[in-house]
This record gives structure tokens, sequence and C-alpha cells, in this order.
């Protein structure tokens, strides 16, 4: 009875340090404004994200209307004397690309395709980049020198570059332009796993589990993963605006399969031939994959700061 009774004690004890460990957190993200305004940010493009079909219908706003192609009529902004008029009757907030179509519900239609992109290559890579790297990290040896040498490789030369490589010869795909990307991004996860794993294969509670003949797997999945995961975290927060950012440019250097792809980059692109005649192609699509980016570099800053012990003191 009395070891029940303690055992509830220390899982009532656990879960009031956890609670006060996450009132600490949001306490320490509270102080700092920009990190909020990132998060704020970050939340409003996954709601606008979930509900951008419901707002706009795709059926509407995807449909061509050549004779309003790059007009605007937006009277706060004037990009006199080489904007174009639209059609009397019309109103589009930002403007017409060249397809006649609202470049305001373009962008709405891009965010979710970005976004959902942007989270498949970070989670995919992450979960190959973790188990390889810790791996790696714990078996050590021929093995460990392997792995580092094929990062090696992929490090020596810049991301994009490989993403252009990939990308030409897979074929201009939603598909395998996400695997090309996905190809270049895991390196950075295996580097940064399996340096965790090695500082905390060196703890003392790994030697009291291998003491008491715990599996090693369990070992690894159960106890050095959860402690390390947390450098890992912020890594895959940063990662979302730089995944964005390079599947952007990949659309913006011509390899969308179809230029009337909603997409932020392949908008951009729309652009690049009218840049004095229609700048608002390039201006708003550009500002919304920076704003992006920007907010999910703010809130991995934020993660950091908070999950860093030595940062918190």
């Amino acid at each position: 009875m009395g070891e029940i009774i303690a055992q509830t004690d220390t899982r009532q004890s656990e879960t009031r340090a956890r609670i006060a460990e996450i009132k600490y957190a949001l306490y320490l993200m509270r102080q700092n404004p920009l990190v909020l305004g990132g998060l704020i940010l970050v939340i409003f493009f996954i709601v606008l994200s979930a509900v951008a079909t419901v707002i706009v219908s795709p059926d509407e706003a995807l449909k061509l209307e050549f004779g309003q192609s790059y007009c605007w009529n937006n009277s706060i902004i004037s990009w006199t004397p080489l904007e174009a008029a639209c059609p009397a009757g019309t109103n589009y907030l930002l403007g017409t690309d060249g397809f006649g179509r609202d470049l305001f519900r373009m962008i709405i239609l891009s965010i979710p395709l970005d976004l959902a992109i942007a989270f498949v290559i970070v989670l995919t890579t992450t979960a190959f980049g973790v188990a390889l790297g810790a791996v790696a990290g714990w078996i050590g040896g021929k093995f460990d020198e392997a792995i580092l040498r094929i990062t090696d490789i992929f490090f020596a030369f810049p991301g994009l570059v490989l993403a252009l490589v990939f990308a030409a010869l897979f074929g201009r795909t939603i598909q395998t332009l996400t695997l090309a990307v996905l190809l270049v991004w895991w390196p950075t996860y295996v580097r940064l796993t399996r340096g965790q794993v090695l500082v905390e294969k060196e703890r003392t509670y790994v030697e009291a589990l291998k003491s008491i003949g715990v599996n090693p797997a369990r070992i690894v999945l159960f106890h050095i993963i959860p402690n390390a995961i947390y450098p890992i975290i912020v890594q895959m927060t940063l990662d979302i605006g730089g995944v964005i950012l390079t599947f952007s440019a990949l659309m913006f250097l011509g390899f969308s399969p179809s230029p009337a792809l909603p997409e932020l980059g392949n908008l951009a692109a729309d652009g690049i031939g009218h840049v004095f005649t229609a700048p608002w192609l390039i201006v708003f699509p550009g500002l919304t994959i920076l704003v992006i980016a920007l907010a999910f570099n703010l809130v991995g800053d934020g993660l950091r700061d908070i999950l860093d012990p030595r940062l918190r003191r």
C-alpha cells in the first residue's frame, strides 16, 4: 500500500513539475514580443491554410480571364505611370496575374501548398535523420565513419544546386520537386542527432541502464532521444522557413510543373518578365514568403532560448 502511495506521489510531483515548466516557458515567450509576434503569425498561417479553400473557391479563383491580364485597380498603392487599368466594375486588391486571376486569392491558395510541402519535408527528413544519426552515434566505429563521409559529400555542395540537379533528373512534378528537396535536407539532422547522442550516451543514467541490462534500442529510443530532442525541435522550426524558400526558388527558376499552379515562387516567376509593368506580381508573393519564413525563424529562436537551460538563467 505504501509503495502505491509513493508511486502516486511521484507521478503527481512529475505532473506538477511539467506544468510549472510549461508555465515558465509561456512566461519567457511573453517576455519576448518578437517571438510572440512570430508565434501569432505562425498560428495565423496554419489556420489560413486550413480554411483557404473555404475562404476562396478554387474553381472560381483559378478561372482564367486573359482579358484582365496584369491589371491593377487598388487606389491605395499607385504604380503609375506603369500600372494597367482593370476593366470597369472589377475590384482586385492586389491586382491580377498573367492569366487574369486575382493575385490576392492566388496567394491565399498558394500558402497551404507551400506549408504542406514544408511540413512533409521537415518531418520526413527529421525522422530519417534522427534514426540514422542515433544509430551512428550509438554504434560508432566504421558505420559512424561511413555515415559521416556520406553527409560530408552532401554538405560539400549547396543544397539548392543539388535540388536543381535532382529536379532536372526526376522531372517537374510536385512529388519529384518535393523529393528533390528531401534528398538534400536530411544530413543536418544526422549530424545534429549524432552529436547529441554522443553526449548523452556518456552520462551516468545511460551507464546505469546498461548495468541493469536494459536493451540498447530501448535506451536510445526511450531515454537518449527524448533527452536530445530539444535542439532537433528548434532546428525543425527554423527549417520550415528554409524549405519554403528553397521550394519557392525551384519554382521561381522554372521547375514548376505548370505556370498556372498557385504557388508563391511560381507567382513571382510569372512577374519576372514584367518587373516594370506589373511589379505587384513579384512584390506581394515575395513579401508573403518573407513573412512566413521570418515567422518560423522567430519561433525557432524563441524555442532555442526557452529550451536551452543555459539561456534561461
